[in-house]
């Protein structure tokens, strides 16, 4: 079954073993205690752009066979893709408390990362070709713990990020590119868009990129950023949401989210949080649910998943969370505390985030 369903099974078992029950029943100090690593940290040797070279370091890749990022739901056909290519960083798939950041080989949690390529990247595949590579990510227990460690982990993820995108660009040398992640992949997207990106020339190349499930504060981190997707058909910007039901308590995103510096340099307590409506494409506001053109849910014995249109409206908060309304049919069993929609983020909104990919593209391509 893991290799043939599509895209929130990884989410909904990693989620459920990692911690979900543990939290409800015990709460947080246990389930730190049961994820996070007890190991000291080990420092990863530096790998080199090249590597990236090689197609076993990649999870999906234009020349790979069963690319995972390929699939698409029951009722869309397989259209030849635009000229773009992805880069796409997938989320946390990695559990082991004995290290700080997984091993290359590590097969669980390839096929995780692997089914995350599946429901995630695939909404991208009919704007181009995606590239998403294997890297040595920071373990689920590392975003429990404020030890040292667990930035030092962040970090050594953060290297192999930028060295499979320094091989991305040596393999895309020219056209639009479209940057892409969710979780701790977005946490990295968005480092290398203040990194490596703005300001940079490889900037004009950028159609959008989607730095989704993760805080990004409008002003302590924005200003050294690229700006927000600020209309439907603006381009070379970023676009981020995460979703809530209602009602909704984000307390524990809040709490540490304004404990920690921007990349200006600002606190970002106290500072709006990026809301793009993926139901119109741009900051704020809010859409019925007739403006969701499908959102991908899973069957209730997680063996498929099928599109529901027109059933999940959006707004954005004062604070810059999405709030989808009740909690919709389908989800609910693996929500996170607060009505959390974290692993949906994605599915919720599936047909949506394809679409508005490729109204950017194409007015990438008319400048």
């Amino acid at each position: 079954m893991a290799r043939k369903f599509l895209y929130i099974i990884a989410a909904i078992i990693f989620l459920i073993i990692a911690g979900l029950v543990t939290y409800r029943l015990a709460g947080p100090q246990l389930m730190r205690a049961a994820m996070v690593p007890s190991a000291d940290f080990q420092a990863q040797p530096p790998m080199p752009a090249n590597d990236w070279a090689d197609a076993k370091m990649w999870l999906a890749r234009p020349d790979i066979r069963n690319n995972p990022s390929e699939w698409l739901p029951d009722g869309y056909q397989p259209v030849a893709p635009g000229n773009a290519a992805v880069f796409y960083v997938h989320p946390t798939s990695y559990l082991d408390r004995s290290a700080w950041n997984a091993p290359l080989d590590d097969a669980t949690a390839n096929d995780r990362a692997a089914l995350f390529a599946r429901g995630q990247a695939s909404a991208f595949n009919g704007v181009g070709k995606v590239w998403a590579p294997r890297y040595r990510q920071a373990t689920f227990g590392a975003f429990l713990s404020g030890q040292r460690e667990s930035q030092l982990a962040l970090d050594a993820a953060y290297r192999d990020v930028v060295a499979a995108w320094d091989a991305f660009l040596i393999a895309n040398p020219s056209g639009p590119i479209i940057i892409a992640g969710h979780s701790q992949g977005a946490l990295h997207i968005v480092r290398l868009i203040h990194d490596r990106i703005a300001g940079q020339p490889v900037a004009s190349r950028i159609v959008a990129a989607y730095a989704i499930g993760w805080p990004i504060s409008v002003e302590a981190d924005l200003p050294v950023l690229i700006p927000a997707c600020a209309t439907r058909n603006a381009t070379g910007c970023l676009v981020s949401w995460q979703s809530f039901a209602e009602p909704a308590d984000p307390s524990q995103i809040v709490d540490l989210f304004d404990r920690s510096p921007g990349y200006t340099g600002k606190t970002r307590q106290g500072t709006r949080i990026l809301c793009t409506n993926p139901l119109t494409g741009t900051p704020g506001g809010s859409a019925p649910p007739q403006a969701n053109l499908g959102a991908v849910v899973p069957s209730s014995d997680l063996k498929s998943g099928k599109l529901e249109i027109g059933t999940i409206g959006a707004r954005c908060d004062d604070r810059g969370f999405l709030l989808i309304g009740a909690p919709p049919e389908g989800f609910g069993t693996y929500v996170l505390p607060g009505n959390n929609y974290h692993v949906f983020d994605y599915s919720l909104f599936w047909s949506n985030l394809r679409a508005d990919a490729a109204i950017r593209l194409a007015a990438f391509g008319a400048k």
